[in-house]
């Protein structure tokens, strides 16, 4: 653990989800798998690869970039203009995107979060507050992750992605705490780092991902593995 300023008052851990308590890859790619599995499977229909709906979400994002901030109804619109170039009629449309969303979120929902963890997050709720600030749409509820947090602020539903300082308001808001005193934990330098110090909240570096970052800032405590947060105990 290297600590890059002082940090004291700290009443709340935030944490991000996808790729900081589990690996989100291969969940992912699977999810993605089972929604086109689904809608390949539709007839009349000529089988579409990664690219096609690729092209799809860039296309709705264009037309609505607001709907970058939240993902599910991205996801969503990007089914539907799919389907729609299909030649679908707007019943079978909003059928089948409703059908290949629910497969995507099944799929999506196939997380076992390590007994390591959860004995870290069951340590840590003994001296501090637990909560979640996602950008992604993964449901806590539908996994090991279930009754974890005190609350879970999600992009879309609760404000602009991160590193917008809507979330983290939210959860300012919420624990009736100043910023200072909620410690944001990420695997991302651009949206949680920069969000949780854009919104004048603590924030940690989980630098585990072999990822470039376009963001220069420092985060205050910078930590290679989950379990180095034990230390914040001490």
């Amino acid at each position: 653990m290297r600590f890059n300023r002082a940090i004291d008052e700290i009443q709340v851990l935030s944490f991000d989800l996808d790729d900081t308590l589990y690996n989100n890859h291969p969940i992912i790619a699977n999810a993605v798998q089972a929604m086109n599995d689904y809608v390949n499977a539709l007839a009349p229909w000529r089988a579409q690869g990664p690219q096609f709906w690729l092209e799809c979400r860039q296309h709705v994002a264009t037309e609505q970039s607001e709907l970058t901030n939240d993902v599910t109804r991205w996801r969503q619109a990007a089914l539907r203009y799919g389907l729609q170039q299909a030649g679908y009629s707007d019943a079978d449309i909003e059928h089948h995107t409703h059908s290949a969303y629910q497969a995507f979120a099944t799929a999506r929902s196939q997380i076992e979060v390590s007994a390591s963890v959860l004995a870290l997050l069951a340590r840590l709720s003994k001296r501090f507050r637990l909560i979640a600030i996602t950008n992604g749409n993964v449901e806590v509820e539908r996994f090991n992750l279930a009754g974890q947090f005190e609350q879970v602020f999600m992009a879309g539903r609760d404000g602009r992605a991160k590193p917008h300082a809507d979330l983290f308001d939210a959860a300012c808001q919420y624990c009736a705490v100043a910023p200072h005193q909620i410690l944001h934990i990420g695997d991302s330098l651009d949206t949680d780092v920069q969000g949780a110090n854009l919104a004048g909240c603590r924030s940690v570096w989980l630098n585990n991902q072999d990822v470039a970052y376009r963001y220069q800032g420092l985060a205050d405590i910078e930590i290679g593995d989950i379990h180095a947060l034990s230390l914040l105990l001490k």
